[in-house]
């Protein structure tokens, strides 16, 4: 058996990782666990990080085949090296992932390779590829074994032709056709990668509209936006079955509410509807850990699960599966247990979707705002009247800002545009504060930036934008 720790955490994803080294900092002994042979988890591995790596590279490629002329730059249009992109995504993943390798090292935090489970309240068993499993000793244990990706009945993902995101960050060449199943985050930004480098991107959606639980009216200009861009959407539509040919893949599929389907033909299909909570092997049952209808652990306001001393944090529990979401309740949890006040504002998590243009949104949505029954003002300003926007060849979106009628407060924001997901942490650092429109409206902005129109969003809750 292995020293005894304050604290042990399954999972070196965002929240693992970030909870061990705010533990170790408040001067707990910490130990994490982590299967894989990297550090950093889906986000680092096989999402967040790669897929930022391929989008800004596409993003790239698409500028030097299009906006270039405008802009006085003559070349020849540009050639793909796909093997050299990818070799910049990799480079990109060993570069995050070795470094936290490299903060465990400086906290002094001990890491334990192999598959973790829990045997008791106080016990980790860790079970590596080969060799003998090995129990840990702690005070506390903190899950943050993550999320995998969803897939639809009787469909069999081989990463190869029916992908996931995993398969679909890792294609040997670009696809002719490839059919995106689901239109959220995921999808939109995987479909974007590869629709920039040549491919036909269909995308398939169950509901009647694009990235649901965001502001309606940014999803509806989004998707013309992305119509724009070549995107083919097939909305209120489920897909019932994918067949292999010689050729490629028989995507069958039929309206949502039932009647004639049709056959799509394609040559990669990538399931994006969601992702679930990961537990299994974890030992739950074991030790009697409470689960809820969707697999997610339940927690107090402590992250405590019912069994003292077990601990949850990520996607694994209750809320947006985002990797800074879990980050902070990462940070929270280990703050709780050094004996301080750590919390997360959920009201105040932004969220992003990095495509072309990128949209940021934090806070609440219109249709949020309206079934709670607040009274609300709506304040927007378009990137096509500001002068960096104009500069730049990005004058696409707008900035959206939501104040309460009677108190000005700033309620929730919304923006599309290059650069969304840099601009909208004003408007957070303006929401931990409780700040009003007015606030933001008064605040100096450098110029020409195209921050200032989140200036002139909330000038526009007031009484009225100058630029427009």
């Amino acid at each position: 058996m292995a020293d005894k720790f304050d604290l042990t955490i399954i999972g070196t994803g965002p929240g693992g990782y970030v909870c061990a080294i705010r533990a170790a900092q408040l001067g707990l002994k910490v130990a994490v666990v982590e299967k894989w042979a990297t550090h950093g988890g889906t986000c680092l591995n096989i999402g967040c990080i790669p897929s930022k790596a391929l989008l800004h590279a596409t993003e790239m490629f698409e500028e030097a085949g299009h906006n270039f002329k405008a802009l006085g730059i003559d070349i020849d249009g540009p050639r793909l090296n796909l093997s050299q992109m990818m070799a910049h995504k990799d480079k990109t993943v060993e570069a995050n992932t070795s470094g936290i390798k490299y903060l465990f090292k400086k906290n002094k935090i001990s890491v334990f390779s192999g598959i973790g489970s829990i045997g008791s309240a106080n016990q980790v068993i860790v079970t590596p590829e080969t060799g003998e499993a090995q129990t840990i000793a702690t005070t506390n244990i903190v899950i943050a074994s993550g999320s995998v990706s969803a897939n639809l009945p009787g469909i069999e993902i081989d990463e190869k032709q029916v992908v996931t995101s995993t398969g679909a960050l890792a294609l040997e060449k670009v696809p002719g056709h490839l059919l995106v199943v689901g239109a959220g985050v995921i999808g939109l930004e995987l479909g974007s990668v590869w629709g920039r480098l040549g491919a036909k991107v269909t995308v398939v959606e169950f509901l009647d509209r694009i990235l649901p639980g965001m502001d309606t009216e940014v999803a509806r200009q989004f998707q013309r936006m992305l119509k724009k861009q070549g995107v083919d959407f097939k909305l209120a539509t489920k897909v019932t079955g994918i067949e292999k040919t010689g050729k490629g893949l028989k995507v069958k599929v039929e309206p949502a509410a039932g009647g004639t389907g049709e056959t799509i033909e394609c040559d990669v299909t990538l399931v994006a509807i969601g992702r679930v909570p990961f537990t299994q092997g974890l030992g739950l049952e074991v030790v009697g850990v409470e689960t809820d209808e969707r697999g997610r652990i339940k927690t107090d306001g402590t992250y405590q699960s019912n069994v003292p001393g077990i601990y949850a944090i990520g996607d694994v529990i209750k809320g947006p599966m985002l990797a800074h979401k879990a980050e902070d309740e990462g940070v929270a949890v280990a703050e709780i247990l050094a004996g301080q006040a750590g919390h997360v504002n959920y009201g105040v998590i932004p969220g992003v979707v990095y495509t072309s243009p990128e949209i940021a949104s934090v806070g609440k949505t219109e249709e949020e705002l309206k079934e709670e029954g607040i009274s609300y003002k709506v304040g927007k300003f378009p990137f096509s009247a500001n002068g960096r926007a104009k500069a730049m060849l990005a004058s696409a979106g707008f900035v959206k800002i939501l104040a309460d009628v009677q108190t000005d407060r700033v309620l929730g924001a919304h923006i599309v545009g290059k650069g969304a997901g840099e601009m909208i942490h004003e408007i957070a650092v303006l929401m931990e504060f409780s700040g009003s429109a007015e606030d933001l409206a008064r605040t100096c902005h450098a110029h020409p930036t195209m921050s200032e129109a989140v200036r002139e969003a909330a000038m526009a809750c007031g009484d009225g934008a100058i630029h427009m």
